[in-house]
């Protein structure tokens, strides 16, 4: 044990679960280091960028093998204290190494090590003699004028990212412009307040201003709450509320939604009613974007925060609320890497600030609904639609025996027309895209299967290809079976592509957008779409899940869910929940007007009782009836699970990795903790690679972190962990 001199100890970014310690840099004797800075450190044959975790005067290393720490790169701690403890946390309960979670809450400049500061956007803009400048003065250099013009539009600049795709090679024109002194360089702020006029806040209902004022009385001291809202009741009115009175407070208010899609529609919400500068956080954002977004909501120059799963790691000076929209939705769950939770991580942070945490759903997950029961959280509800608009009618249309023309139905086909006559938008959701989940021979039965996953191709006629929707391989259709040589293959099943194919013959005078992964990849192009629906552009719109929760369409007046019953004859226990949920969800797009909204539903199990119970007595009662199986199955939320993963390009390296893990196990399965496996899950082979399985269940929680601790340390003693990649996933919501 070595004391006397300052010890660092640094969180690496290697999947390694404990941090290391180095000596200051040389010639320095610590003066000034703090906890929370960032420091580059030699680590192997590489450069590395830490963070210092803590300072102690002993080491267990010797002084002499000690390294000294390259740089310190900042002079005041970029992670203050209680996001380091939640940081501290997350790795703990998620047992993944704390060099990685630190590295997930950090942007990706300053993973690079650079500086953490924010210098704006270089822009440019036109000075005043640039103004009083005439087309003839500048005849002989056309491309000049044409700039100077579009910097005449633009009062507040235009960036280099604008201008490469408003004049190509503008470089050199703004150039001379500069050197005649009519346009000049500048930095605007990274984040600029919208300086319109403020939305006038609408008069909230009786069940609002309840809900509104349960949280008000509550804002010194740290309440999670439950909000229970159905599809159009106002949910967001709510939120905008609550962040009004928090900002008037000098506070902050951090909004998680589920999707990327989800923000641009609640940003608007939020920049309309609150002039002033608002911090966006998601992966569709350029570095410097989310790079600002963070810096500034540190500094506490924002109010407002809103963002998809990782802005739960946003620094806060001023934490006065936390939000989670849509809570239920399993988005909130990343699942590579740091499979963390991040509702649940936003719940902790809450009570590490004393502050309250309001999760709002239309379709509360069984897991907050069980909360409720053990008085952990408090339930709010709000049963009535904004406005007076009347929830949707539902009507079950038992496809058994009947034609199906591309997955519709001829009483959905009906429907539609009367609709579409009647000046309504018809919504149709499928939660699978492409052409055709499977190409068939029908001759000798093959079917084109992925070469690297357990799983068939799914037909993709636009592209002309076939894909794989696991592991992203792509071929060319074959034009015979190799198998038999026949030239009879055939599409079976329907995804959104062959859905669309088929509408639009049949209403080939109608406008019809289609909205899901293939539709989507450029950025921007999802609100785009979505800005088309909102004007009224196109009649029928047909979707997956993307287009299942959160977004408004007022003029969609039916609502038809091609195929339910996916999640009827699913192997995870979890399928009827996400049935129900999706149900809900996308039935709440319609009628939210002053029109009347019907949802039809086609299935093949009219008569299942969960889903009669869901439509005859709504999302509460499923919720109820859900809960009681799931505890007389003993599954969570009334039991805790951690699912280790194990793959290998061989089957018997993962399967003798694990049987390895159990055996070396002390911590023998009792009474309320059971070791199941190890054993292949339902898609045993995907991307290449053959994956095997082992289940811990637990009737209570410390038992279950007291064997995953054991498991650490059995992971770091076994030389089979190189043979085999592994993760842990404590409360798995996939175990596939």
């Amino acid at each position: 044990m070595m004391s006397g001199s300052l010890i660092l100890q640094v969180a690496v970014p290697f999947p390694l679960y404990d941090t290391f310690d180095y000596l200051p840099p040389p010639g320095s004797t610590g003066a000034g280091i703090k906890v929370g800075m960032r420091v580059r450190v030699n680590f192997g044959r590489r450069q590395v960028i830490g963070v210092i975790m803590g300072l102690n005067d002993q080491s267990r290393v010797a002084q002499n093998r000690l390294k000294r720490v390259v740089e310190v790169l900042d002079s005041v701690p970029v992670l203050e204290q209680k996001l380091l403890q939640l940081l501290r946390w997350s790795s703990a309960y998620y047992h993944f190494p704390i060099g990685e979670v630190v590295s997930t809450a950090l942007p990706k400049r300053l993973r690079q090590g650079q500086k953490a500061v924010v210098d704006g956007e270089v822009v440019w803009r036109i000075t005043d003699p640039g103004r009083l400048i005439v087309s003839d003065q500048l005849k002989r250099a056309p491309k000049q004028l044409a700039l100077l013009q579009l910097l005449n539009k633009s009062p507040a600049g235009l960036g280099g990212a604008v201008l490469n795709q408003l004049q190509y090679h503008w470089r050199p024109a703004m150039k001379g412009l500069s050197q005649k002194g009519l346009v000049q360089k500048t930095n605007r702020p990274c984040l600029v307040p919208d300086h319109g006029p403020a939305d006038h806040a609408p008069q909230l209902n009786g069940q609002q201003s309840y809900v509104v004022n349960a949280v008000s009385s509550r804002l010194e001291e740290f309440t999670a709450f439950l909000l229970a809202g159905v599809t159009g009741s106002g949910k967001t009115e709510v939120y905008l509320n609550l962040a009004d009175q928090i900002l008037k407070k000098g506070r902050q208010v951090l909004v998680l939604v589920p999707e990327i899609g989800l923000t641009p529609q609640l940003v608007s919400r939020f920049r309309r009613r609150f002039p002033l500068p608002l911090a966006v956080l998601h992966s569709g954002l350029s570095d410097s974007q989310r790079h600002c977004a963070w810096y500034m909501a540190g500094l506490g120059e924002v109010g407002v925060v809103i963002g998809t799963r990782s802005a739960v790691f946003t620094p806060l000076a001023r934490p006065g609320l936390i939000i989670v929209d849509e809570e239920h939705d399993a988005s909130f769950k990343q699942q590579e890497g740091f499979r963390y939770n991040a509702r649940d991580i936003s719940v902790y942070r809450a009570r590490q600030y004393g502050i309250p945490v309001l999760l709002g759903s239309a379709t509360p997950s069984l897991e907050s609904l069980r909360n409720v029961q053990l008085h952990r959280y408090r339930l709010l509800k709000l049963r009535e639609r904004a406005g007076g608009a009347s929830l949707p009618g539902f009507e079950v249309i038992d496809i058994r025996s009947r034609k199906i023309e591309d997955g519709v139905s001829k009483p959905l086909f009906e429907e539609m027309y009367r609709h579409l006559e009647a000046d309504g938008q018809v919504l149709l959701f499928l939660n699978r895209r492409g052409f055709a989940p499977v190409l068939i021979c029908h001759q000798c039965g093959w079917a084109v299967s992925c070469e690297r996953c357990d799983a068939f191709m799914t037909v993709h006629v636009a592209h002309r290809s076939l894909r794989c929707h696991h592991c992203g391989a792509q071929r060319s259709r074959p034009q015979s079976c190799p198998d038999c040589g026949s030239l009879d293959l055939r599409e079976l099943g329907a995804g959104t592509e062959r859905l669309e194919q088929g509408l639009r013959q049949r209403f080939n005078d109608t406008s019809i957008i289609r909205i899901d992964r293939d539709t989507t990849r450029r950025r921007g192009e999802m609100q785009t779409k979505l800005e088309q629906i909102h004007r009224g552009e196109h009649r029928i719109l047909i979707g997956t899940q993307m287009l299942s929760k959160g977004h408004d369409f007022p003029e969609v007046t039916l609502v038809g869910i091609i195929n339910v019953d996916y999640g009827l004859y699913s192997t995870d226990f979890r399928a009827t929940e996400r049935m129900a949920q999706l149900i809900v969800q996308v039935a709440g797009r319609a009628g939210r007007a002053g029109k009347p909204g019907k949802v039809i539903l086609q299935t093949h199990q009219p008569e299942h009782p969960l889903l009669q119970l869901l439509l005859s007595r709504g999302y509460e009662a499923f919720g109820e009836a859900a809960l009681q199986d799931r505890r007389c199955a003993d599954l969570p939320p009334y039991r805790h699970m951690a699912l280790l993963r194990a793959e290998g390009a061989q089957p018997h390296a993962p399967q003798a990795f694990l049987e390895q893990v159990r055996s070396s196990t002390t911590k023998a399965p009792c009474k309320g903790l059971n070791i199941l496996g190890p054993a292949p899950p339902p898609m045993e082979r995907r991307s290449g690679m053959y994956r095997v399985h082992l289940l811990a269940i637990a009737e209570r929680r410390g038992p279950l972190m007291e064997l995953l601790d054991e498991w650490i340390i059995i992971f770091k003693s076994m030389r089979s962990t190189r043979k085999v990649r592994w993760s842990l996933d404590v409360d798995p919501i996939d175990l596939s």
